[in-house]
C-alpha cells in the first residue's frame, strides 16, 4: 500500500492567492510581483481587493507596489498602481503583533526595490 504517500506523485505548492475574486491588476507583471511577495516564509496568503480607477486615462503605465503598515496582529497591506488604476491586496502573515509586521513589512518591501 502507499501509506502516506500522495496517489497522483508528486504535489503542486499550494497557492496562496484566494478572496472572493483572483484579478490582479498589471497583467503579468502584477502577478510576477504577487508571485514574488508569496515566496517570503511569513506570508500565509494574499487576498485581492476591489480594482478602482481614477479618471479616464490611457490603461497600462508604469507598475508600482508598496506594503503599507502592519495591523495590531502583523497583518499587511499592499498597494498596487497601474497607470490609472489601483488596487489593494491583504497580505496575511503567520507572525502574531505589529513589531513583527513591520520586520516582515521592510523584507518585502526590498523585495519589491529594481534597481
Amino acid at each position: 500500500m502507499n501509506a502516506g504517500k500522495p496517489v497522483d506523485g508528486p504535489s503542486k505548492p499550494k497557492s496562496k492567492l484566494g478572496g472572493s475574486h483572483t484579478t490582479i491588476i498589471g497583467n503579468r507583471q502584477g502577478k510576477k510581483l504577487v508571485a514574488l511577495v508569496s515566496q517570503h516564509p511569513e506570508v500565509k496568503k494574499i487576498i485581492p481587493s476591489v480594482i478602482t480607477v481614477k479618471g479616464k486615462g490611457s490603461s497600462g503605465g508604469l507598475l508600482s507596489a508598496k506594503v503599507l503598515r502592519p495591523d495590531d496582529r502583523g497583518n499587511l497591506r499592499m498597494l498596487i498602481s497601474h497607470g490609472t488604476s489601483s488596487q489593494e491586496l491583504r497580505i496575511v502573515t503567520t507572525v502574531g503583533n505589529a513589531l513583527e509586521g513591520e520586520r516582515v513589512m521592510e523584507e518585502i518591501n526590498s523585495m519589491l526595490i529594481v534597481d
